[in-house]
């Protein structure tokens, strides 16, 4: 019997002795995890280790760390540790928070249960997922705010989790958040950083007198890639609309998306346009208020668009920032600087204005003097030589020389008159066209209107004395034939690109659109608004022809002559 007893005795002091090493195993255990946790900076991978930590910690066969999101109630991320990338993809998109997982959102405290489906809570797992029975959740606090919570399963050997793996997963969940704090506080300083970098990069663009666009490509690729933005586009008003016109674009389609128009209502840019404040979507693709406007946003999702400017009655444009499809949504200290950092893009933009003003006030002034040098010094000698050809035909006796003489002097009265018909071109305001819009201001007129109905802007060209060789009639019929060309690429061509061309020269003058749409089709004939065009050039005197360009669409040519026959 005493020996009996001895034996007990020794194996309850095994007993404890197994116990006592295996605290203190989990008590190194811990000591390492936290460790583990709080030596990096970069907060993805602070996360992942706490993930992997924790698992190690209670030797969990499955753990998952949950992000809660803005809202308060679901889950913006979710990282998880034993399922692999393929069994992830097969589970699909991630749990927001619902069900099981969202009790300890609801009551953010520890949670044991030892029979996930027998919970009231519990929705039952998605196709694909892998059996779970037991679960311990814990919340991960940084100072006075719930992060996120811990989510454990299936305790290797088939044990429920206890009390001690309940203390363990707290006492790390507390290090947890100092690291994740710690990160944030790292991750806000190196952003601050960046925005100071990027704003003191734009303020010496701005000095040195860099282009208007390259400023403003400049303000973009910088904010996309501060915020992680797959891309940024920068949207300014359409005069006389309400819309918005992409004027650049960087990241994705970036070609495809310069150049769209926009409408203000119903659309994110719009909003921000109104309201002069940013405005925010989780997820852009879905919004239901943001659903106006050309699909442009698939694959996408958080977005947030910036006004341009410094107040709602100063806003020059719209800076708009989105992620890709399952990033994180724009947090409150991503967006903070914004603002400001848009305040550059504005002064860009006002600074482009009045250096363009200021070069036109030197145009004009330098037209001014070209104009009266050309009256003061190039016309009178003309004139004089002319004059002086004119008296000394009367001493030529041979008849040839005196018919080439004459034929100077007309020639020099001929120069004269083009002379003068330049310098009332070179005269010519703004403020004078404003009582009568001469055919360029028609013209660039038309073809900014027609940008919303194509949906992008045309390109247009110019060229000749435009105001001051044609007459009313045939600018009156250049524009119907412009008004024409411009609406059939619009309704029947769907052409993303659209190219007008105006040129005088001294005998006509002539409209030509080019588009990359499809074109005129033989088996339709010539619809009744290019006969019209036909036969409104044919009554002038003028033609009109379509042909197909190598690289496709088509190319309309209307032309008349400048002097109508008698």
């Amino acid at each position: 019997m005493p020996r009996m007893r001895l034996d007990e005795l020794l194996e309850e002091l095994q007993a404890r002795i197994d116990a006592v090493r295996g605290t203190r195993d989990r008590v190194h255990t811990l000591l390492e995890a936290v460790v583990s946790v709080g030596r990096g900076l970069d907060l993805d991978q602070v996360l992942h280790r706490i993930v992997e930590a924790a698992a190690l910690l209670v030797d969990a066969r499955y753990a998952a760390l949950g992000v809660i999101g803005p809202d308060g109630r679901t889950l913006c991320r979710f990282l998880t540790v034993g399922l692999g990338d393929e069994q992830v993809a097969r589970i699909g998109a991630p749990p927001s928070g619902h069900g099981l997982l969202g009790e300890i959102i609801r009551n953010p405290e520890p949670l044991r249960i030892g029979d996930i489906p027998e919970h009231p809570s519990s929705y039952g797992f998605p196709a694909h997922h892998p059996p779970m029975r037991t679960l311990l959740g814990v919340p991960i606090r940084v100072r006075d705010e719930v992060f996120g919570n811990l989510y454990l399963t299936d305790k290797r050997g088939g044990q429920d989790f206890d009390a001690e793996d309940e203390a363990l997963i707290t006492t790390l969940s507390v290090a947890a958040g100092v690291a994740i704090d710690n990160a944030r506080l790292y991750e806000g300083a190196q952003r601050q950083q960046r925005w100071l970098e990027a704003t003191a990069e734009i303020t010496r663009s701005l000095l040195s007198g860099s282009p208007r666009l390259d400023v403003l490509e400049l303000i973009a690729r910088r904010a996309q890639e501060i915020t992680g933005a797959r891309l940024a586009d920068v949207s300014v008003p359409v005069p006389g609309t309400r819309a918005l016109v992409v004027e650049l674009a960087t990241g994705g389609d970036h070609a495809l998306r310069r150049g769209l128009v926009v409408p203000v209502n119903g659309t994110l840019s719009g909003a921000a346009y109104t309201a002069g404040t940013p405005v925010t979507s989780a997820d852009l693709p879905h919004d239901p208020l943001y659903d106006a406007g050309p699909r442009r946003f698939d694959g996408l999702g958080p977005a947030v668009a910036v006004p341009l400017g410094t107040g709602m009655d100063d806003t020059r444009g719209v800076l708009l920032l989105a992620r890709g499809e399952g990033e994180p949504v724009f947090s409150g200290a991503e967006l903070d600087p914004l603002p400001a950092f848009a305040g550059q893009a504005a002064v860009a933009l006002e600074l482009a204005e009045r250096r363009r003003d200021a070069e036109q006030l030197a145009l004009l002034e330098d037209r001014d003097r070209i104009a009266r040098d050309l009256h003061d010094l190039a016309i009178q000698r003309l004139f004089a030589t002319g004059m002086t050809l004119q008296s000394a035909t009367r001493l030529i006796e041979h008849d040839g020389a005196a018919e080439r003489v004459s034929r100077a002097v007309g020639d020099l009265d001929e120069t004269i008159k083009i002379i003068r018909s330049t310098i009332f071109g070179l005269r010519t305001r703004e403020e004078d066209a404003a009582a009568g819009p001469g055919l360029r201001a028609r013209v660039a007129r038309a073809v900014g209107d027609a940008a919303t109905a194509l949906g992008h802007p045309p390109r247009l060209s110019m060229e000749g004395l435009l105001d001051t060789d044609v007459p009313g009639e045939i600018a009156d019929h250049v524009m119907a034939a412009l008004s024409e060309l411009l609406s059939n690429a619009a309704r029947h061509a769907h052409a993303t690109r659209v190219e007008v061309s105006v040129r005088a020269t001294p005998t006509e003058v002539a409209l030509t659109v080019t588009d990359d749409g499809r074109g005129v089709p033989a088996a339709v004939g010539r619809r009744s608004g290019l006969r019209n065009l036909a036969e409104r050039a044919e009554s002038v005197g003028g033609t009109f022809t379509t042909t197909t360009p190598q690289e496709g669409g088509c190319r309309a040519r209307w032309s008349a002559p400048l002097h109508l026959s008698s």
